[in-house]
């Protein structure tokens, strides 16, 4: 897919609402960000030769082909200093220190996200439907959100540590 056909069809699959129910009677409150709302949104719609080029190849294979770091492989999961959680393909703020937790899955987990920073898509690979996020700015994938965090949303957003970096206040 070239970069055009790429960046239309990233716009209508925010501006289309892929936020999706986690589980059946479970919604989520928020809803996928306008692209023209996201700081320099056309600048990281990238041809996959472009990022392949600007990342490692494990941080390609998470943040462009959606697999998943193993557990306990990130000294993200460790991380306890005050600060955010930003896209490791973009630099897009997604997660503030405070929304951090230690979920015991050996990746870093957060029961919430900063405002306009993901967009949502349901991901069947596993046959069970499963609520995948990506950046809202760059469209790099960084986990799935499950409904078994701590309160005050009950989510826990699992993320792949080389899909982040942390930017210490």
């Amino acid at each position: 897919m070239n970069k055009i056909s790429r960046r239309s069809a990233l716009r209508a699959g925010l501006a289309g609402g892929l936020a999706t129910s986690i589980a059946a009677g479970t919604t989520m409150a928020k809803t996928n960000p306008d692209p023209s709302s996201i700081p320099d949104f056309d600048k990281w719609q990238l041809s996959e030769a472009e990022w392949k080029e600007r990342l490692s190849p494990e941080a390609y294979a998470v943040l462009r082909k959606e697999a998943t770091e193993r557990p306990g492989s990130s000294p993200l999961d460790n991380e306890k200093r005050k600060g955010v959680f930003a896209c490791a393909g973009c630099g897009y703020d997604l997660f503030s220190s405070d929304m951090k937790f230690d979920s015991g899955t050996g990746w870093p987990s957060f029961f919430d996200y900063l405002p306009g920073a993901i967009a949502e898509k349901r991901d069947f690979k596993l046959i069970i439907p499963r609520t995948e996020y990506h950046c809202a700015r760059c469209g790099g994938h960084q986990g799935h959100v499950f409904k078994d965090g701590p309160a005050p949303t009950g989510l826990r957003y699992c993320n792949n540590g080389v899909a982040l970096t942390f930017k210490p206040a």
